[in-house]
């Protein structure tokens, strides 16, 4: 039987939120294509005054040497967030070169072939030339025109002085460590179930430019003479032309416990994949990737979502995870919104909060491969067609209509909101809620369905009303200011990230054959 948040909370006696647990941490990660204005990727290297892509925290690229990625502090305010992510595209527009500016929707811009889509460079140390390799090895197995998508990272943890107090309010023996672990996982369980939820509110890559489909097979619709659609799409991003993986079908990832999580990865990452092995480790005397297995490194692995820690850099992500268990999880399945300035707005983020929240406190069923791949089916159905009148979902096994399943959960997360409001003297999280119930009621608010809309409207194919919508973005940032300060700052940070560049690749002392040999023989060290 389904429970409900409410139950939940009845169950445990939960009292009303004590200010301090209001303050949330978050942080974003935002990507975005650099583009000609002739809309094609930009074949320029990244812009030495926003410094080291290696080492700089705020500002790197993603796959591709034009693919951004700026990164915000964590911070426990929604609008601080949102505004250093602001001042970070303000910056970045003020360096960029003459004719380029940034792509503003998930989906690609004009990419003809993968020789276009150039490696992200990091340098000549070992650690800058295994992130390129580790590119090097994603384009080989799955094409560089996959890694061109663009996503937005949304990071979330409660706050330290919300776990003492709630585990003894769940009644756990467990400490803390392994206690903040496992409501987590209960958190990642829950998001799974009700990840669908997300790319019909918030998705907004509904449409292609042909030319990314070439000598791809797919199943989408003729919009125009240049792009390619399904008519109640919400986010092909999250579809097969996206973010998929026919090797990782294989692979069973289940969060019922960290030990579970680690294991799975951890044989991913030194089992051997025949079709990786073919490629080979080199050709010519050049690496073509870090090693043949299932999974070169864990980030390979593809998820809505992950649990992460924060490490130093070379550390691998696993050993961090088992050492001392989950600090933080990230969510990967948001698009870009082509009609806010930085992608995303307050308002969504406030949604977000509740979202998790009632994740994270609603009861988790463990997972299992039954409920995996109703999991996996239903996010396929509305990211393909999310949209469609009547479209059905699957629900512990049961039909359930999509508008009731979804009005149901909304509800839901109303008790997660009007906590939030509550600590925080606002009603501003209900408001966020009611929003996203509109787009349940009227799919056409949706921003998927005002995507398609308004390229009818403008008779423009998807690069070039998305193109109009960059100029937009564009025009608006470079009539924006940093103060003298903060543009400082941002200076200073991009020399800083130059120069500790510089003492990582002159500490060296391994040959990068040496490193590499290295570095696989301690992925292969932790597999049990």
């Amino acid at each position: 039987m389904t429970t409900t948040l409410e139950d939940s909370l009845s169950r445990f006696e939960l009292p009303e939120f004590p200010p301090a647990w209001g303050e949330i941490r978050r942080g974003v990660e935002k990507e975005s294509l650099r583009v000609t204005h002739q809309g094609y990727l930009a074949q320029t290297r990244h812009p030495t005054c926003l410094g080291s892509t290696l080492t700089h925290p705020h500002i790197t690229t993603d796959y591709s040497e034009a693919l951004l990625e700026l990164i915000t502090p964590v911070s426990t305010s929604i609008e601080e967030t949102l505004s250093f992510l602001h001042d970070l595209h303000t910056y970045t527009y003020s360096v960029l070169p003459e004719g380029e500016r940034l792509w503003v929707s998930s989906m690609p811009c004009l990419v003809e072939s993968d020789e276009q889509i150039p490696l992200a460079q990091y340098g000549s140390s070992n650690i800058g030339r295994l992130k390129t390799l580790y590119r090097e090895g994603l384009g080989h197995r799955y094409g560089r025109a996959m890694q061109t998508i663009a996503g937005i990272h949304y990071n979330f943890s409660m706050p330290d002085a919300f776990w003492p107090r709630y585990r003894e309010i769940r009644k756990s023996t467990l400490d803390l460590q392994a206690f903040q672990t496992q409501q987590y996982l209960g958190l990642i369980r829950n998001f799974h179930r009700h990840s669908w939820l997300l790319p019909y509110l918030f998705g907004a890559s509904p449409a292609v430019s042909k030319c990314f489909t070439q000598g791809r097979a797919h199943e989408l619709e003729e919009f125009d003479s240049r792009t390619y659609y399904k008519p109640y799409a919400t986010a092909l991003r999250m579809g097969n032309l996206g973010y998929k993986s026919e090797a990782q079908q294989s692979l069973f990832v289940c969060y019922n416990d960290l030990a579970h999580y680690l294991d799975s990865l951890q044989n991913a990452l030194s089992t051997p994949y025949p079709p990786y092995q073919k490629i080979g480790l080199k050709k010519d005397d050049q690496y073509l990737q870090i090693n043949t297995n299932l999974l070169q490194l864990e980030n390979e692995f593809y998820g809505t979502i992950r649990p992460k820690r924060v490490g130093q850099s070379g550390e691998r992500p696993l050993n961090l995870l088992r050492e001392y268990g989950i600090q933080y999880i990230e969510v990967r399945i948001l698009d870009l919104n082509p009609y806010l300035p930085i992608g995303l707005d307050v308002e969504q983020v406030r949604f977000l909060d509740a979202f998790l929240l009632h994740c994270l406190l609603r009861d988790s069923p463990m997972c299992t491969r039954e409920s995996n791949a109703e999991i996996e089916s239903n996010l396929a159905l509305v990211v393909n067609e999310g949209r469609r009148p009547g479209l059905t979902l699957s629900r512990d096994g049961q039909p359930v209509p999509f508008s009731q399943w979804a009005q149901d959960l909304l509800q839901d997360i109303q008790h997660a909101a009007r906590l939030l409001d509550a600590i925080h003297s606002t009603d501003a999280y209900s408001r966020a809620c009611a929003a996203q119930c509109a787009k349940v009621a009227d799919p056409a608010q949706t921003p998927s369905a005002r995507l398609l809309q308004d390229m009818r409207n403008a008779g423009r194919p998807f690069c070039g009303f998305t193109m109009s919508q960059a100029t937009a973005t564009e025009q608006y940032f470079r009539r924006q200011t940093l103060p003298e300060a903060t543009l400082k700052e941002f200076q200073r940070i991009s020399r800083q990230s130059l120069q500790d560049q510089a003492d990582i690749e002159a500490s060296d002392t391994l040959g990068f054959d040496e490193f590499l040999a290295q570095w696989n023989a301690i992925a292969e060290s932790h597999t049990t």
